[in-house]
């Protein structure tokens, strides 16, 4: 179901039966010793194997997202918020165009939810849609496994170490860093902010076994294919 892999004909097709359709957001940042593409990498794994077991087609996702705080680090990318909004709009255009009227957005990246404010400004001119922003790794059976394994896992920690977000050949410390203050962040250039939080790491091991990982993710993904099912607000 990924949209590489349809042509026009196919979408067309799939319209006449249903009108959902999933797309990750993501973000390309620092990730302490994981790639700077793990929001990114997450949510569109995440959306792919969800899109695939419940049928619905998948587009590839935006890999940039709005990450002013970690510019001070080496290969972060950054869009203005006017921009990404922008972008997102533009998007959701597209898609109500081509007839998808159930818009399920697979966020990756706690940074991006601002765009909710054009998200709802869009919404008022069209009112026979829906979308849905969907924090994956905020959800609450996701959250219920972290917290199980340890209260203290936040960006860049264990908590987004997974087989598919590790550098191949990068060995991780094995201490555990105490959490930061994130309260803190809001009042920090980017500079700054690099020199608070170190390897970026917000806090937490820096990595958990590939069981409890994997466990994680199943949570995951069997919480967003209920939302899909069931989420969705009716249109009068």
């Amino acid at each position: 179901m990924l949209i590489k892999e349809m042509n026009w004909f196919d979408v067309q097709a799939y319209l006449e039966n249903d009108d959902r359709v999933i797309m990750p957001l993501g973000s390309t940042e620092q990730h302490a010793y994981l790639s700077l593409c793990t929001d990114f990498i997450l949510s569109s794994k995440l959306a792919q194997e969800v899109g695939e077991r419940k049928n619905i087609p998948v587009y590839p996702g935006l890999p940039f997202g709005m990450a002013a705080y970690f510019t001070d680090f080496p290969g972060t990318i950054n869009l203005r918020p006017e921009t990404y909004g922008a972008l997102v709009i533009d998007i959701l255009d597209s898609l109500y165009k081509s007839g998808f009227r159930r818009i399920f957005l697979v966020n990756g990246h706690g940074g991006n939810s601002p765009v909710q404010v054009f998200i709802g400004n869009w919404l008022n001119q069209h009112e026979d849609a829906r979308v849905i922003i969907h924090n994956w790794w905020a959800s609450a059976e996701v959250m219920k496994r972290v917290k199980a394994i340890s209260t203290n896992a936040s960006h860049a920690s264990w908590m987004e170490n997974f087989p598919w977000t590790r550098i191949k050949g990068v060995v991780v410390p094995q201490e555990e860093k105490p959490g930061i203050d994130v309260t803190k962040l809001g009042q920090l250039s980017a500079r700054d902010v690099r020199k608070y939080v170190g390897d970026g790491n917000y806090g937490g091991q820096y990595q958990q076994s590939d069981e409890q990982m994997q466990d994680i993710w199943n949570a995951g993904i069997e919480e967003t294919c209920q939302l899909l099912d069931s989420a969705w607000m009716p249109v009068d």
